[in-house]
């Protein structure tokens, strides 16, 4: 498999680069690889690159999206910080990568037992990371149940990977908000912006679209 070119990324539509990414989470989850010389898609990738995707994910040591998606040398985007949120940086990032780049899709990935949103259930404080937790905390607040506040903590994992859930859909209606620019693609159907959820347990992508 080659990497791709500007003739294939421009030949991507967002409902095949979902589809792309459906399908290389399929081949990781069966342990079938495709087939690519990473060393050969080095030098292909030397005078350009053209990714077809855009993925947010969490810095979680066992959600790497190359990995999952079976991705190559040039095929995405990978943007990764604790509990997959957004801010200027990264938003600036995404517009870079849709509007400048060329990826056809934005996928916000969260993962399930993650351990920032466990720390945000918690309310955990520690030096930087209680800032970036308080950035999780509206999805915490978004679930209302259980109400039983001692069921509300980590230790309730089916709480936890609700508030996960929840904070991806979140984290997509601010990129709306705060990105007129990749607001207007969405809107141009230019790009698509969607969500998903990796299982630690299976290996596989639950994607919300």
């Amino acid at each position: 498999m080659k990497a791709h070119t500007k003739e294939t990324q421009g030949a991507m539509t967002p409902s095949k680069a979902i589809q792309a990414l459906k399908e290389g989470n399929a081949r990781f989850q069966n342990n079938l690889k495709a087939d690519r010389d990473l060393l050969d898609q080095v030098k292909d990738t030397s005078s350009g690159q053209y990714p077809f995707a855009t993925v947010l994910s969490c810095i979680d040591s066992r959600v790497s999206s190359e990995l999952i998606f079976d991705q190559g040398i040039g095929d995405i985007f990978s943007a990764r910080v604790a509990g997959n949120f957004v801010n200027e940086d990264i938003l600036g990032s995404m517009e870079f990568a849709c509007k400048l780049a060329g990826t056809k899709v934005i996928l916000v990935l969260g993962h399930t037992a993650c351990g920032a949103v466990k720390g945000a259930c918690d309310d955990a404080k520690l030096g930087n990371l209680t800032a970036m937790l308080a950035k999780i905390k509206p999805a915490v607040n978004a679930v209302t149940e259980p109400q039983d506040a001692s069921m509300r903590n980590s230790g309730n994992i089916e709480f936890v990977n609700t508030v996960a859930e929840k904070n991806v859909h979140l984290t997509i209606d601010r990129i709306l908000a705060e990105s007129p620019v990749l607001a207007e693609m969405a809107e141009n159907g230019e790009i698509q912006i969607v969500g998903g959820m990796y299982d630690i347990n299976s290996g596989a992508v639950t994607f919300y679209e």
